[in-house]
């Protein structure tokens, strides 16, 4: 038997030397922790807000393994703060039966201005609906509905708790807020933040266009996939997951492809092998798959992938020349990597993604 039997955090005490960065819920500082000076986060609905000199109490565990959250701690509290109170509105708590618990109002709640639409709403009346598989889709989505469509079309990102659950961790969402290519967010299951909280992906979807008022709608994780390099191991499943959803409720969904030639793994190259199991296995509706124009050798290894894991034909496979997704990059100014790597080490998943988001845009256009 297999059992975690002892303590799953690391904790140690620290002191706040300087703040590095702060944005909307989300302070980073650097911290003075076992001798050291480290970066450290702080997520103000947990801690308030932070101050040089601060006493802090820090989760080492991540940067103690070695794993991938950024070389981050993450600050538990603020000794200095050691009272903080929550507003009267809202009964919904996530992050359920932790320490971490945090209230929320969610818009499917009686005290929800938006309750009476969410009560009756059900459909959403062929909204296009863009299911990611990683959280660095989400900016060329955004750029090429933008550019697209003009600026006419309300983009609404639903965030779902796959990967990290304050949607502050994001500094993509800040900029494209900033930016204006995003109308609104949605934070669903545990994940918090957001301009709207729902309890669900399909409330979460409805929120998105009822309450978000969303043309279309682009729904994935935020940063730090799961993976384990087993075929079920991955929380990149969820895409085929947001396809049913999306199919439920009256949408049209868009299955973005995670491509790849850059990628040393095997069983990331061409279409991942997290894409192959999402949409080959998991999604039981069938979506729109936007397949980027490529070289013809990449373009055959792709089209053989996705036809022996059965997607050619169980989805629409669309081939599209999405060339304007760095064009429309460039414009808005937007800097974006996947995995460390950039758009001229990894063109095609760019591409793939910006993709997605012209056959979105399309889709409400009329074309």
């Amino acid at each position: 038997m297999q059992a975690n039997t002892g303590p799953l955090v690391r904790l140690r005490p620290g002191r706040v030397v300087k703040i590095i960065a702060s944005r909307p819920g989300l302070v980073e500082a650097l911290v003075l922790v076992e001798g050291k000076e480290e970066k450290a986060v702080a997520y103000t609905a947990f801690t308030g807000g932070l101050n040089p000199g601060d006493p802090v109490l820090l989760n080492t565990t991540a940067v103690a393994k070695g794993l991938g959250s950024g070389g981050y701690h993450f600050v538990v509290a603020n000794l200095a703060q050691a009272e903080l109170d929550v507003s009267e509105a809202g009964h919904i708590m996530k992050l359920r039966y932790t320490p971490a618990q945090v209230k929320v109002l969610a818009v499917e709640e009686p005290e929800s201005s938006f309750r009476g639409v969410l009560k009756e709403a059900d459909d959403l009346a062929g909204t296009p609906v863009v299911a990611l598989e990683l959280h660095s889709q989400l900016a060329p989505v955004a750029a090429t509905v933008r550019q697209r469509a003009e600026g006419r079309l309300r983009l609404v990102y639903v965030m779902t708790d796959g990967a990290a659950l304050p949607i502050s961790f994001s500094r993509t969402v800040a900029e494209l807020k900033e930016k204006g290519l995003l109308a609104a967010t949605v934070t669903v299951g545990h994940a918090f933040g957001g301009d709207f909280e729902a309890v669900n992906v399909y409330s979460g979807l409805l929120a998105a266009r009822y309450a978000g008022g969303a043309d279309v709608i682009a729904v994935g994780m935020g940063p730090g996939v799961v993976g384990t390099g087993t075929r079920f191991g991955t929380t990149a499943l969820e895409q085929g997951e947001i396809v049913n959803a999306a199919d439920v409720l009256g949408g049209r969904p868009v299955a973005a492809l995670r491509l790849s030639f850059a990628d040393p793994r095997p069983r990331h190259r061409g279409v991942s092998h997290h894409t192959l199991t999402a949409l080959g296995r998991v999604a039981l509706a069938p979506a729109t798959v936007p397949v980027p124009a490529m070289a013809p050798e990449k373009a055959a290894l792709v089209q053989d992938q996705l036809e022996k894991a059965g997607i050619a034909q169980r989805h629409r496979l669309v081939t599209v020349d999405a060339a304007a997704t760095f064009t429309a990059l460039d414009e808005l100014g937007l800097k974006v990597s996947t995995m460390g790597r950039g758009r001229d080490v990894e063109p095609e998943f760019f591409l793939a993604a910006g993709a997605a988001g012209l056959v979105a845009a399309e889709m409400v256009l009329g074309n």
